[in-house]
């Protein structure tokens, strides 16, 4: 469980814009802002490396000072680049380390399903579980072993036990995972790609021809 905060002094920010932003990028720094309970939106200048480095671990909780000051606050939003790769801008929600709050958090199944010994293969179709717990007990990850499932099983997210504290906000009948043999179905699906009727490049070009002139 992450239930502290990680520690971050910051600097209140007064070149605001694109442009500003860029420069400060640049000299590894991370723009943002603290908002929320009804007082003033902050924008801030944080280390970036420092708290990119939080983030990779999963923190959402932050003890941010600026000025002197310290806010306990909620990642609220990450803005990444086009390539999802670089963090360009981090928006921070006041919170009160007492009240309980509504993230997001990774899920991870560990072990080995049973049924892969009789030609099954997991498939996890929900990497995220949204949640509702207390600040100070935000789990960096939800984890469910999954040594128990057999051919043909499927995992819902009710058959998860979530620690103490934490509420589900999801349909307890979402499927998370399931164990199923999928070499037939790739067998079936090359087999119908092998006796589709090839493709007339010619006449597709006709056919788009038109849509192509309506959108000029």
């Amino acid at each position: 469980m992450s239930s502290q905060a990680a520690t971050v002094t910051a600097e209140s920010r007064t070149q605001l814009g694109s442009r500003a932003n860029k420069r400060l990028r640049d000299s590894g720094k991370l723009p943002g802002v603290i908002y929320g309970h009804k007082l003033d939106v902050v924008p801030i200048t944080l280390p970036k490396k420092e708290v990119v480095k939080h983030l990779d671990h999963g923190q959402h909780l932050f003890a941010v000072t600026v000025g002197g000051k310290a806010e306990n606050v909620l990642v609220k939003d990450v803005q990444y680049d086009h390539m999802g790769m670089e963090v360009l801008h981090i928006d921070f929600a006041r919170v009160d380390l007492n009240e309980r709050v509504e993230v997001t958090v990774p899920l991870e199944l560990k072990g080995t399903p049973k049924g892969e010994a009789d030609g099954g293969v997991l498939q996890q179709i929900v990497s995220e579980l949204e949640i509702e717990c207390i600040v100070t007990g935000i789990p960096d990850a939800i984890r469910h072993n999954v040594s128990d499932m057999g051919m043909d099983s499927t995992l819902h997210l009710k058959d998860i036990k979530l620690p103490d504290g934490i509420k589900s906000l999801q349909d307890p009948e979402l499927i998370i995972a399931t164990v199923k043999e999928i070499a037939e179905a790739e067998t079936t699906e090359a087999a119908e790609g092998a006796t589709a009727e090839p493709e007339i490049i010619g006449k597709k070009k006709e056919d788009e021809a038109p849509a192509a002139a309506e959108k000029k």
